[in-house]
């Protein structure tokens, strides 16, 4: 990974450059997720990832123990609160959802729908994958919206 300057220990990737990896999780469809910052990168506060979702894509209904930071760069997204409600949203939007707040986004559009997503990681965790609860599950799939 190149650094900015000789001695610097800034770091610079382009996120085309990392392999976009097909996230098979239950309930998941259609969504690819580019791991730009993480554990193996040496971040220990902070990871980011840029998830792109095909049309009609989306996450499961879930809840994790990382509260979450997105930004919508792409497509036509919406998500899913706490209650169950959808809400759209548009290109420019950022939202904050707290940790282990229930929640879902889709791709409501026929194009791809591109998004950053930060997250901190948590003891046990990687900035890939949730960090474990106490029950040992990193995210638990609940039985509201999909689709």
């Amino acid at each position: 990974m190149p650094n900015i300057e000789e001695g610097s220990r800034m770091i610079k990737k382009h996120y085309t450059d990392v392999t976009p990896v097909l996230s098979e999780k239950e309930g998941f469809k259609g969504m690819l997720q580019r791991f730009i910052w993480s554990k193996d990168d040496g971040c220990r506060n902070f990871a980011m990832r840029i998830m792109e979702f095909e049309p009609h894509g989306h996450t499961s209904y879930h809840a994790h123990l990382e509260e979450h930071q997105f930004f919508f760069l792409e497509g036509d997204p919406a998500v899913v609160d706490a209650e169950g409600n959808e809400i759209r949203l548009k290109i420019g939007d950022a939202i904050y959802i707290p940790a282990d707040e229930p929640h879902q986004v889709k791709n409501m559009g026929n194009t791809v729908m591109k998004m950053v997503c930060i997250i901190p990681i948590l003891p046990g965790g990687d900035g890939k994958a949730p960090a474990p609860r106490p029950d040992g599950k990193g995210y638990v799939t609940l039985e509201k919206p999909s689709g």
